[in-house]
């Protein structure tokens, strides 16, 4: 049986070797770059995103850029409430030129802010799995070149946020994964079994990680060659996916 102590080594390698292969890199200096990069391409007063909570309940504006940004991140509403709350609730984008006269903006929010805006245009921020929240962007300038386009260009934007929020979550469900088996294997089972046993049992992106973990702590317990082996393998299958397939000599 192995000890808690080989146990807790093995784990730490796994990981070591493990989280740089999946963990998203700057998650929120890539969000922020979004935002602030949105704000100045629309000539927007403000832009911000936010993200709904574990249970859907609250809308969290996590991200801002521009005018009233500093009160706003950090703000939770209902995820019912206002504009945002009704592009998450109906999953649609949605373009207002004038918030005044709309019975669901509330100027009293917005008031808490320190900058309430004329008009707004917001898109949801999703993956093909969930609602993940909604950009949106304050009195953009409609006399721009292409403004026309303006809704399905912010909705690119919120693409880039979505993919760089599923690569974090994907982190995350890799944490639970390992401690999960972790702990199954502290009571009497080798840490690899374990691992392509989950691998089978867990569903979708779950069992995906589980396995891909499974491989690299089974390559952690093989030589150097084995590794580069490996590597090699992967850079090929890139170099494949991507229509780079290197020429071999023959």
């Amino acid at each position: 049986m192995t000890s808690p102590d080989e146990l807790l080594r093995e784990l730490g390698e796994l990981t070591t070797s493990l989280g740089p292969a999946v963990r998203p890199a700057g998650t929120d200096e890539l969000l922020r770059s979004v935002t602030e990069t949105a704000r100045r391409l629309f000539g927007a007063a403000a832009c911000s995103l936010a993200l709904l909570s574990e249970d859907d309940s609250e809308l969290f504006y996590t991200i801002a850029a521009g005018e009233g940004a500093d009160e706003v991140t950090g703000m939770r509403i209902s995820s019912s409430h206002g504009i945002a709350g009704w592009v998450v609730q109906s999953g649609q984008p949605i373009a207002i030129s004038d918030l005044a006269s709309d019975p669901r903006f509330s100027a009293e929010l917005a008031g808490q802010t320190g900058y309430v805006p004329q008009t707004i245009l917001a898109v949801p921020v999703e993956t093909s799995e969930r609602m993940l929240g909604v950009i949106s962007l304050l009195d953009r300038d409609p006399r721009r070149p292409g403004a026309e386009q303006d809704m399905a260009l912010l909705s690119l934007f919120a693409d880039q946020a979505a993919l760089a929020l599923a690569g974090a979550d994907r982190f995350s469900a890799l944490g639970r994964v390992l401690l999960a088996a972790l702990a199954e294997a502290a009571a009497g089972g080798d840490l690899v079994a374990v691992l392509r046993r989950v691998a089978d049992e867990l569903p979708g992106a779950d069992g995906d990680l589980a396995a891909l973990a499974a491989a690299f702590a089974a390559l952690a317990r093989r030589g150097a060659a084995e590794r580069r082996l490996a590597l090699a393998v992967l850079q090929d299958l890139g170099d494949y996916a991507a229509g780079r397939w290197p020429s071999r000599p023959r």
